[in-house]
């Protein structure tokens, strides 16, 4: 019988490992653990938030995501939830993918999980340019992590920053504390951002990168260089470009692109974050709190920002970047509190008990599910049952037909037959009526 994991007795999740890359519409490597920094094996990442951009979306590879999961959410999937990681949202629009994956004892503390997207290929009418976000507070800080992937060639630059606009603009969330993506206390920004490298001959860059000059090129990258011009860039914060440029790579090799058109190289793939509260004008109301409880007495430490040239199936190299998020306060009380016996020996004693804060807003939509060590999302269910959990008086409440995880059990074992986890889970709807077994 297998042992389960899992307590509120753990470390807060503050550590965020974010991953980018254009994948090229290839099919995922056979070994993405290099990637994840599984291979470091400290166990202390909390978060995984992957952006993916030119993932294969062909009309017959894309019916069949529809029926099941994409290869590349599947793979991260496979390779994550043996350590633990549940895949709390996920959201593709065409060939971006957006995955944000926590530890299982975290998902009580994330809440009011919202996706959003923004097509501005053709003039808004095709998705392979835009941006995906997903919204969500963490225990008790809105934060807010957007993907996108805006568009190509160093003549550009204007477009990107005018799509980069729109996005901003277009993309809005219910909900009082956070409307806007710039609107949370924290920001994430990342995906294939396609910047380039202005006035430098393509022998230049490249004669810049085998002499690791990288502050060179950094001088003449035009995000970089935009900054402190762009309005709608105030506040974005970016870690010191030590990688070479991660664009254009022969497919399979670590070589520049020696085709015909011979592309620059670029750092097209990044990674950037925002405190809501920046400005200099603004230093007095950081020592007030927020409308949504957040000062900016958050910190964000990022210790690691790096590509991983070991990887050949695009013409990108992935980027990722680990950071340390230290609030200053923690709403660290779960919402409902389940309690198990540490063995389900027979029936009589497969019981649940609960114990809800006052806060906690019931639904005929709340339902329990039992899970198997290492499952990767809610739907990963072995049973499940919903509407009537020992509760009167039950009243509708829907959240935004959002789901969101309202209490996890401390391990137990079933010997009837398996061992599972057990959360409670509100606001999925259309659910058939199910029975425990």
């Amino acid at each position: 019988c297998e042992n389960f994991v899992g307590s509120y007795v753990t470390p807060f999740p503050d550590r965020v490992h974010i991953i980018t890359w254009n994948v090229g519409s290839a099919t995922p490597p056979d070994d993405i653990t290099t990637l994840l920094g599984l291979n470091v094996g400290d166990g202390n990442t909390d978060m995984y938030i992957i952006g993916l951009q030119e993932v294969n979306s062909m009309i017959n590879k894309r019916l069949k995501d529809v029926l099941f999961t994409d290869q590349w959410s599947e793979v991260c999937m496979e390779r994550l939830s043996p350590f633990g990681y549940v895949l709390v949202t996920s959201e593709r629009m065409q060939g971006l993918i957006l995955l944000v994956f926590a530890k299982y004892f975290h998902l009580p503390f994330i809440r009011g999980v919202q996706t959003e997207t923004t097509r501005t290929g053709l003039g808004g009418y095709w998705g392979n340019k835009g941006g995906i976000s997903a919204r969500m507070t963490v225990f008790g800080h809105s934060v807010c992590f957007l993907n996108c992937h805006l568009p190509a060639h160093i003549e550009n630059h204007e477009d990107r920053m005018y799509d980069f606009e729109s996005i901003l603009q277009q993309q809005q969330f219910e909900g009082p504390a956070a409307t806007g993506v710039l609107d949370h206390d924290l920001v994430f920004w990342f995906g294939d951002l396609n910047f380039r490298i202005e006035k430098m001959d393509i022998q230049a860059v490249k004669s810049a990168i085998e002499n690791n000059k990288y502050s060179m090129l950094w001088e003449k990258d035009q995000l970089n260089m935009t900054k402190d011009s762009e309005t709608v860039l105030e506040g974005f914060q970016e870690g010191p470009l030590k990688f070479p440029p991660t664009y254009k790579f022969d497919v399979g090799t670590n070589t520049y692109d020696t085709s015909g058109k011979k592309r620059t190289p670029a750092w097209t793939d990044r990674i950037l974050w925002r405190l809501r509260v920046t400005a200099p004008a603004a230093q007095k109301v950081a020592k007030r709190v927020s409308a949504s409880g957040l000062t900016n007495g958050i910190k964000v430490t990022q210790h690691f920002y790096r590509s991983h040239m070991e990887y050949l199936v695009s013409d990108h190299k992935p980027v990722s970047s680990i950071f340390t998020l230290e609030f200053p306060y923690r709403v660290d009380i779960p919402l409902v509190t389940l309690i198990v016996e540490d063995e389900w020996k027979d029936y009589e004693e497969a019981k649940v008990i609960f114990k809800l804060m006052p806060n906690y807003s019931r639904s005929a939509w709340d339902w329990i599910g039992l899970y198997k060590v290492g499952f990767k999302h809610h739907k990963d269910y072995v049973g499940y049952m919903w509407r009537h959990v020992g509760f009167s008086s039950w009243r509708i409440f829907l959240f935004n037909n959002m789901s969101t995880i309202v209490g996890v059990t401390e391990p137990f074992q079933v010997i009837i037959t398996h061992c599972f986890y057990l959360w409670a889970n509100k606001n999925l709807k259309n659910k058939s009526v199910g029975a425990l077994k």
